[in-house]
């Protein structure tokens, strides 16, 4: 019989144990990782190949469909820019109807022609000499108050970010139809958030 304390002391932490052996570390890996299937042939290869290039092209769109930084581009990246594309989508503008509004001026000098005579030559030039001019002004003017404001705004609210090209990015911004301006807009004007696509 065995009347050292130690070796006693030892047998009990042994059986106190986990009762198992501790794996090895080339174990625990293996077992963590997942069954790679190599491709067999060229073929096969090139097929994989496409299918994750299509999965990361789906992934790209969803995230910058969402406004994602990581798949924006440059131009659409950082704070800054996001504060300016939620100003100009919060608000209606005069600037937002430029294009809608010179299409309309452009059918209507097409057809003017038609009238003939006086009449019609009367209306094509008011249309030339005064509409158009007009709207240009009046769209500059617009433009140039957003890109002022959007420009305040971001220097009181994002101090350290740069404000090079800001003001230009939400007046080219506010200039574009709302169904075409990308990233689309997270608002609604009035700033409420725009309801998910069911």
């Amino acid at each position: 019989m065995d009347d050292n304390p130690s070796s006693s002391s030892q047998t009990q932490a042994k059986n106190a144990g986990k009762g198992r052996p501790t794996p090895k570390r080339r174990e625990a890996q293996g077992r963590r990782r997942q069954p790679v299937t190599a491709p067999t042939n060229r073929k096969q290869a090139y097929k994989q190949a496409r299918e994750r290039q299509a999965a990361e092209r789906v992934r790209a769109r969803e995230g910058m469909l969402r406004g994602d930084d990581r798949y924006l581009p440059v131009r659409d990246r950082g704070p800054a820019r996001k504060h300016a594309r939620e100003w100009v989508d919060s608000r209606r503008t005069i600037s937002q109807y430029f294009l809608p509004v010179s299409l309309i001026l452009l059918l209507i000098l097409w057809t003017i022609p038609m009238f003939g005579g006086q009449t019609g030559m009367l209306l094509y030039s008011y249309a030339i000499t005064i509409l158009w001019p007009l709207m240009i002004v009046v769209v500059a003017g617009s433009s140039f108050w957003v890109a002022q404001r959007v420009k305040k705004e971001v220097a009181e609210r994002f101090p350290d970010e740069s404000l090079k090209g800001v003001g230009f990015y939400a007046a080219m911004r506010a200039m574009q139809i709302r169904r075409l301006r990308f990233p689309p807009p997270t608002l609604l004007p009035g700033g409420k958030p725009v309801p998910p696509k069911k």
